[in-house]
């Protein structure tokens, strides 16, 4: 039996283990969201909702992934991610690979649609 790829919570797209990936605090750690719920998603999703939302927006209305869809930009950036494949990662031409972080979540076990749940 194969074993499923996670979700990414914001894109939907399977997040498989080639793809750079990081862990979302839905409530940030700095607005008490230390060990708290957090979400498996691609980096370039993750970057986008960090571009997006300051950590008290996160932290007071989009701290759900439902939420964070419904923002009007994200909800663009979606759309237009969507029909990409799942490894793909925007390249910033200013930033060198010092500025690459591993683009690996620590081991940790995820439902389908790349939640965990902790606390």
């Amino acid at each position: 039996m194969a074993q499923e790829h996670p979700t990414c919570p914001l894109c939907r797209r399977p997040i498989p283990p080639d793809a750079k990936q990081s862990l979302h605090h839905l409530i940030p750690k700095l607005k008490g969201g230390k060990g708290g719920p957090v979400a498996l998603l691609h980096q370039i999703c993750h970057n986008e909702i960090h571009a997006t939302l300051s950590e008290a927006d996160l932290a007071r209305s989009y701290n759900t992934p439902d939420a964070l869809r419904a923002h009007p930009r994200l909800k663009k950036f979606v759309d237009w991610v969507a029909n990409d494949r799942p490894t793909f990662i925007q390249r910033h031409p200013a930033l060198g690979p010092e500025h690459a972080s591993s683009g690996r979540a620590s081991q940790h076990s995820f439902d389908g649609r790349g939640m965990l749940w902790r606390g």
